[in-house]
């Protein structure tokens, strides 16, 4: 069963890169458009990244492995998908940064352990059947003090659980979004732990999307599309983000935001 459900997700994600054009990511949007919030949460966090080594584990197209490279990081992009290693490496080229590649299991890193000053991962433990043993791997592979830095979807919130029904066609079967409780069993193995919610009163732009502008979330990955159009977003998005803000802090609300962002230190 895991076999299959491994080999499921190297096909759809190498069916996946043969259709992506490097020419068209404009890699710093990933981390500093304002509808990247996870990832400007996990850069206030990580500290000087100049001269350290990286693990983009679960890489994608690279833009991840790439950003960092640009801020001086070394970064081996690695990932379950031979094609996302192949493009990430053609992203690095087109950017004029070195990056190293190989395919990875996240599981079962062929890494010595403390190794890494920085294991980063985006949008990678839900697609993973263990995401607690491939916490444990990140750990492992760190140096002491070294930091793990990850954001993925949860589960809780019903407009988001409707939206992934309807948009099966750009997402695997198997796929399975965190609980917060995710939470615990990173604290449970690292020093010391941060940690954020995002998208909540934001989701609204989802749902402009779909019954506004008609977009059909088959044909076009939603959250690609708020960091590619993030300057026409962004005086609705900036709006919003201040409501969330205040939204957060009700009790137990938290948990119902689209995604979580974390940055543990060993």
């Amino acid at each position: 069963m895991l076999e299959e459900t491994l080999k499921k997700e190297r096909q759809f994600h190498d069916n996946w890169a043969a259709a992506i054009d490097v020419d068209g990511i404009r890699v710093a949007d990933y981390f500093e458009a304002c509808t990247a919030p996870e990832n400007r949460f996990i850069l206030r966090n990580m500290g000087d990244i100049r001269g350290k080594l990286l693990l983009d584990l679960g890489c994608g197209a690279g833009e991840n492995s790439v950003y960092f490279a640009t801020q001086g990081a070394r970064c081996i992009a690695a990932d379950y998908s031979p094609g996302m290693v192949e493009v990430a490496l053609k992203l690095a080229t087109a950017n004029g940064v070195q990056v190293e590649g190989c395919t990875a299991n996240a599981m079962a890193l062929d890494f010595d352990d403390n190794t890494f000053d920085f294991v980063y991962a985006s949008n990678l433990l839900h697609h993973i059947p263990d995401p607690t043993l491939a916490l444990k791997e990140m750990h492992r592979v760190l140096k002491p003090g070294g930091k793990a830095c990850f954001w993925d979807p949860l589960k809780h919130n019903p407009i988001i659980n409707v939206y992934r029904r309807i948009a099966t066609e750009v997402r695997t079967d198997d796929e399975m979004p965190l609980d917060i409780n995710i939470v615990n069993t990173v604290q449970s193995l690292f020093s010391h732990t941060a940690y954020d919610t995002f998208w909540l009163a934001t989701l609204w732009i989802f749902l402009q999307f779909y019954l506004i502008e008609k977009v059909d979330p088959n044909k076009e990955r939603y959250w690609k599309k708020i960091i590619l159009e993030e300057e026409r977003l962004m005086p609705t998005y900036q709006g919003l983000e201040k409501l969330d803000r205040w939204v957060k802090k009700i009790p137990f609300m938290k948990r119902f935001a689209w995604n979580i962002a974390v940055v543990a230190t060993k």
